[in-house]
């Protein structure tokens, strides 16, 4: 039965062969996944944990919170982990997609002006410089723990990209004061 790639992303964090809530995995996916793939929603976390569950991919338990509450969490099955193997070995590689509202903008350049087209671009170099510097703290923060070196050469690869995507929009500041 095919997944979607949120789920994987689940089976994923889970595969570190820790307990976790569904806070507890929004937590880590805005802290990493937001990097390099994005963080989905609290409402989706449940929900394809509740799939996952359903397909013998997870199982769950109640455990104490606080005095007054109980939390759910979550670990990966033997089956879960052997479907995640499947599709990170065997599963076409989807290229990725680039949803970039900023140059959707740029590409739109005739129906505003080159003041706003800058400001657009901006406030985007903002949160660029943002996502690097959220990386590189990441990246920096403490030595790999055993099993964990993976995820932290992704998160220096996405710092590299977050500093990339501001040289590229200096770029496109520059050509478009060519264009004026």
């Amino acid at each position: 039965m095919s997944i979607p790639a949120t789920a994987y992303a689940l089976l994923g964090l889970l595969s570190f062969d820790r307990e976790l809530s569904g806070y507890d995995l929004k937590k880590w996916a805005d802290s990493s996944l937001r990097f390099f793939y994005w963080s989905p929603a609290i409402s989706q976390i449940y929900s394809e944990l509740k799939r996952l569950d359903a397909m013998g991919y997870v199982t769950s338990r109640e455990v104490p919170q606080d005095e007054l509450r109980n939390k759910r969490v979550y670990r990966i099955t033997d089956e879960g982990r052997a479907a995640l193997v499947e599709w990170v070995e065997h599963d076409d590689v989807e290229p990725p997609m680039l949803k970039h509202s900023p140059l959707l903008r740029v590409w739109l350049g005739h129906l505003t002006t080159p003041a706003r087209l800058r400001a657009i671009l901006e406030s985007h170099r903002v949160y660029a410089a943002r996502m690097r510097d959220d990386a590189l703290g990441a990246a920096t923060s403490s030595a790999p723990r055993p099993g964990m070196e993976f995820p932290a050469v992704v998160t220096a690869w996405s710092a590299r990209y977050y500093e990339r995507e501001i040289e590229m929009i200096d770029e496109l500041l520059a050509e478009i004061s060519e264009l004026e």
